[in-house]
């Protein structure tokens, strides 16, 4: 009889025993309370007790180019004052607990070199890279298709057309152009004229897709005395410096030519000495002559986007410096924005702003990929949009209140972000654009004609390609 009564107890024991096992075994695989309240991943990833990211000690640095501050800042002048992205940063933080975002701010100047070190020596996890042809070519940039598949909640088709189309760009091993970059900053570029100037001269407005032709007419008729005031004015201007490059480009294109063909550097042929080229740094020269002198040194255009403009159209201009400053003037409704000149299939003018990119050596590419949604928001384009007077990327802008209010100009910017030539012109941060521009200036200055300018920079962009 005792001898059952262990037999029982033993059988008891063992039960129990098992009970209790399952239990643990059954906590464990639920991710069931610990005293951190977390347990790790095999990969070294916390989750939090909910099943959520847990970002505790991780750190991404974010590297980005031009007017950003951190702290909030308030203009002398006007009073306004301007968010820092503090606020984006604790918000980012906010909704990632644990995580801290850095950022490196740099000027436009030199930025293409500076982030060439910043790269090679692993400073940043996320950059802001308007050169990203050059830089995923080297093998410095993550892939995002695989992150953008992967992400049920992360869709492209936010973006405003083309914006994904024109920084896509050739990895070192690629044969077909692929995605390293998520459209962060848009931009454009298009022609602005006043239409004040164009009343006083009793001239019809420009069309809402200009030719040559027609600019050249119009140039023609608002330079001389004004009938009205009185004042000299001038019928057009652009920068015969650092952008000229990008004007004589949109030229060729208007006329059904183009820069060339190619985007891998050992595929480009370079096509600046083409008959249309030719023609529109010729009619560039002619328009000199409607235009106030120190074109090449940027200089004559001091009176835009004033009350005492004397300048009837601007080609090659930006979003940036026309949308928020001709509203801070009270000029809005006096400016009107026309196209760049299109081709046949009413594509034209370079295609520009800046991708965010993620480094391949970042060490914290989940939470750099949480970065790079944050940036590509509402909640970050608004920001960019109305506190950095910079331009989104986004299809949203149309809702915000901020676009009503100055929808007369950003309506045919946002046309503008979506026809230019895609993918960027891939020598767009690179030696030919200076060679270019340097023989454009050298034409308008009659160093030399049209024709040996562009036949000069043919030549010495060839030699570039052949020797990089």
């Amino acid at each position: 009889m005792k001898k059952i009564k262990w037999s029982l107890l033993l059988v008891l024991a063992l039960l129990f025993s098992m009970v209790i096992m399952t239990a643990c075994s059954s906590d464990d695989e639920t991710g069931g309370e610990s005293d951190t309240g977390s347990e790790t991943s095999e990969e070294g990833n916390d989750t939090s007790s909910e099943g959520g990211e847990n970002w505790d000690g991780q750190t991404i640095n974010v590297q980005l180019i031009g007017d950003f501050n951190m702290e909030d800042s308030t203009d002398p002048i006007t009073g306004q004052t301007t968010k820092g992205l503090q606020e984006i940063k604790d918000q980012f933080e906010s909704e990632h607990p644990g995580a801290t975002v850095e950022f490196t701010i740099m000027p436009w100047e030199g930025y293409t070199e500076k982030t060439q070190a910043m790269l090679t020596s692993g400073e940043a996890d996320v950059y802001q890279m308007p050169g990203i042809a050059d830089f995923a070519a080297q093998g410095l940039l993550e892939p995002l298709q695989p992150w953008i598949d992967e992400d049920e909640e992360f869709s492209t088709d936010i973006f405003i057309d083309n914006q994904m189309e024109g920084w896509m760009a050739l990895g070192p091993d690629s044969d077909e152009l692929d995605v390293f970059g998520l459209p962060f900053l848009g931009d454009a570029r298009f022609i602005t004229y006043d239409k004040q100037l164009f009343d006083e001269w009793g001239v019809e407005y420009l069309s809402e897709y200009p030719t040559m032709e027609e600019i050249a007419e119009k140039a023609k008729q608002m330079t001389g005395t004004n009938p009205e005031t009185g004042e000299q004015n001038y019928g057009l201007w652009f920068r015969g410096d650092w952008s000229s490059a990008f004007t004589l480009i949109n030229l060729a294109e208007g006329q059904g030519g183009q820069w060339g063909t190619g985007f891998a550097w050992d595929e480009i042929e370079f096509e600046f000495d083409s008959p249309e080229m030719v023609s529109g740094l010729e009619w560039l020269l002619e328009m000199q002559e409607y235009a106030p002198e120190g074109l090449v040194s940027n200089q004559g255009a001091e009176k835009w986007l004033t009350h005492e403009n004397n300048i009837g159209i601007m080609l090659n201009q930006g979003p940036g410096d026309t949308i928020m400053p001709a509203y801070a003037q009270d000029l809005g409704d006096r400016i009107g924005i026309a196209q760049e000149f299109k081709n046949d299939d009413g594509v034209g003018g370079m295609f520009a702003g800046s991708p965010i990119t993620m480094a391949k050596d970042s060490e914290n590419k989940e939470l750099a990929w949480e970065w790079m949604k944050f940036a590509t928001s509402d909640t970050v384009q608004q920001y960019v949009f109305e506190e950095a007077n910079a331009m989104p990327s986004v299809q949203s802008v149309e809702t915000w209140d901020s676009y009503a209010e100055v929808e007369n100009l950003m309506e045919p910017t946002v046309e503008a972000m979506s026809t230019p030539w895609t993918p960027r012109y891939p020598w767009a941060s690179s030696q030919p654009r200076f060679i270019l521009t340097s023989e454009v200036e050298a034409a308008l200055t009659g160093e030399r004609s049209a024709q040996e300018a562009v036949e000069k920079a043919q030549k010495e962009s060839v030699e570039w390609l052949e020797n990089r």
